[in-house]
């Protein structure tokens, strides 16, 4: 028997469910809204290392072991660390109600050490956080007036494709880097081994293996939630073995855990403090001097235009949203969301918010559409609340889904064309050059810059978008800027 309040509760879901299909076009782009939760909380899974490792760059907790500004002044972890959370929550949610699209969004790793290392060493915190203001005002402005939409829809389908490719060994690399398996050398050559001493010993590591074949053989078998079951179960595996062998982390081990031991939490709860929300000025201009800031406020607009150009490039072609020219639905809504997370970003003084590479995870588990990043968004503004839970994934599990999403990526090398030379170089420039020098906006500077030149100098000048010349000038100065900031004395 049927009882009268499940014959009204059971109209009342239906018409939610109808809602939200409707509204993220779930169905639409051949998704369900079971698929569009598991990518969210994959994404989430695969990015909340974030939470610790920002406050790690930017702050400390105390002051003898935190990036001191130029007053020494510095950012205290635990405020970093619930900001990281709030902005980070705010803005992949905008990003799923406004463009619809599974992309997360969080402070970006590139520009936080930027920051801690080369800047605040010449301004205070809060004026080095005014400067990725403005980096982010400028952002919007050039997504608003259609001009950053223009440049993207000048960049040939054959480097869109490879940009997607590169993200994916970038990913990967990131991975094995993360996870031990590949590390620093510390000679001149060669300058990456395997493992530590060249050999695979460490416990992280053979964590991050464990997770590697349990993925990729529920990938094969293709299992509904591989991803999400694959970083749970390892996780459990490695929490067990962490209570049987007590390693340690890599502050006190070579061979330790990357940034966290995983172990069930002591506590669930923690109350955030978000006392840097607010906490910045545009004081640079007349500490530095108008050139100076200037010319950082630059390395800023660059690095954050073009990293989250191809990161949104390599996404949507990932997400199956992108179309034949490389462009997705609500692109210009997409690029103001991005940029107005590097307002809220320097704002909150977590430093700009971009859309994280490391949301592919949750697009590998079928996500397809905004649905997944409100779910993303939603947990990361749990994680204020919910610090010691983030803590219990190590990122040697994440760095498994990391490999093996890049592995999904680097298949849209079939889509360039390697009999023509004249792409096949700038792409395959742009591929290389991301992992190797551990920036996208690197790799999309080498195929840009190489792929005018060629054109020009083999007489199909005339194929190339007259925006790709200028976007092409402006990575000469970027890639030239420390030259030319000695000689105008800047620094």
């Amino acid at each position: 028997m049927v009882s009268a309040t499940q014959t009204t509760d059971t109209p009342s879901r239906n018409r939610f469910a109808s809602g939200l299909d409707r509204f993220f076009s779930i169905t639409k782009r051949g998704s369900t809204i079971p698929r569009e939760v598991r990518g969210g909380l994959v994404s989430f899974v695969t990015m909340a290392y974030i939470v610790i490792l920002n406050p790690l760059i930017l702050g400390g907790f105390s002051a003898d072991q935190a990036a001191k500004d130029v007053t020494g002044g510095w950012l205290e972890n635990a405020q970093v660390a619930a900001a990281t959370g709030l902005v980070a929550g705010l803005m992949t949610i905008a990003m799923g109600l406004i463009a619809n699209l599974p992309f997360g969004i969080a402070a970006g790793l590139g520009i936080n050490s930027f920051l801690a290392v080369s800047v605040v060493h010449q301004v205070t915190w809060a004026e080095a956080m005014g400067l990725v203001v403005i980096n982010g005002i400028i952002i919007v402005i050039l997504a608003l007036t259609g001009i950053r939409t223009m440049i993207f829809t000048a960049v040939p389908a054959q480097l869109k494709a490879a940009i997607t490719v590169g993200i994916g060994l970038f990913i990967a690399f990131i991975g094995l880097v993360d996870s031990g398996f590949v590390r620093s050398s510390g000679l001149a050559s060669p300058p990456l081994q395997l493992g530590e001493d060249g050999s695979v010993g460490a416990l992280p590591t053979i964590v991050f293996l464990i997770g590697l074949v349990i993925i990729g053989t529920l990938m094969a078998r293709k299992v509904k939630g591989a991803l999400l079951i694959g970083i749970i179960a390892t996780t459990v595996i490695a929490i067990i073995l962490q209570a049987v062998f007590h390693v340690p982390t890599s502050v006190d081990s070579k061979t330790g855990w990357n940034l966290n031991a995983p172990g069930l939490p002591s506590a669930l709860f923690a109350l955030p403090d978000l006392s840097l929300v607010g906490h910045f000025d545009f004081g640079a201009f007349s500490r530095i001097g108008p050139l100076a800031a200037s010319m950082l406020v630059f390395t800023l607009v660059f690095t954050n235009f073009f990293d989250a150009m191809g990161t949104m490039t390599g996404l949507a072609k990932a997400a199956g949203v992108a179309k034949p020219d490389g462009t997705f639905p609500r692109l210009r809504s997409a690029l103001v969301v991005e940029g107005a997370g590097a307002i809220a970003g320097g704002g909150a003084s977590v430093s700009s918010n971009t859309v994280f590479i490391d949301s592919a995870a949750g697009i590998g588990e079928g996500a397809r559409t905004g649905m997944a990043s409100v779910v993303t968004g939603l947990l990361f503004l749990a994680s204020m609340f919910l610090t010691p839970l983030t803590q219990v994934v190590p990122l040697e599990v994440a760095a498994a889904g990391l490999v093996v999403v890049g592995a999904l990526m680097v298949a849209q090398v079939k889509d360039i064309d390697w009999t023509d030379f004249g792409s096949a170089l700038p792409a395959f420039l742009t591929i290389v050059v991301m992992p190797l020098t551990y920036s996208i906006a690197n790799g999309i500077g080498a195929g840009f810059i190489s792929w005018v030149l060629i054109k020009a100098l083999s007489g199909r000048g005339r194929e190339v978008s007259w925006l790709l010349y200028v976007v092409a000038a402006g990575f000469l100065l970027y890639f030239a800027r420390g030259p030319l900031e000695s000689l105008l004395g800047v620094g």
